[in-house]
């Protein structure tokens, strides 16, 4: 059992430590290239935008769960 519960701790290890490198990665991509930051902050302000667009929406239309209704 201790095992099983070291490797999946060092899967969990390897997995936090490479998504740590592509991360910096990413963002010395984005600093290397410019039109590249570009294309990510304005992926982000349309994710921004459409988040609170559906959430405005949800909150003035709100469906009934007809699962609740029993």
């Amino acid at each position: 059992m201790t095992l099983l519960r070291f490797l999946f701790c060092l899967f969990i290890f390897i997995g936090a430590l490479a998504a740590a490198c592509v991360l910096v990665l990413s963002i010395l991509l984005m600093l290397r290239f410019p039109p590249l930051l570009v294309a990510v902050v304005l992926a982000c302000w349309i994710l921004n935008r459409l988040c609170k667009l559906l959430r405005a929406s949800g909150q003035d239309n709100p469906t009934k769960n007809p699962a609740s209704q029993g």
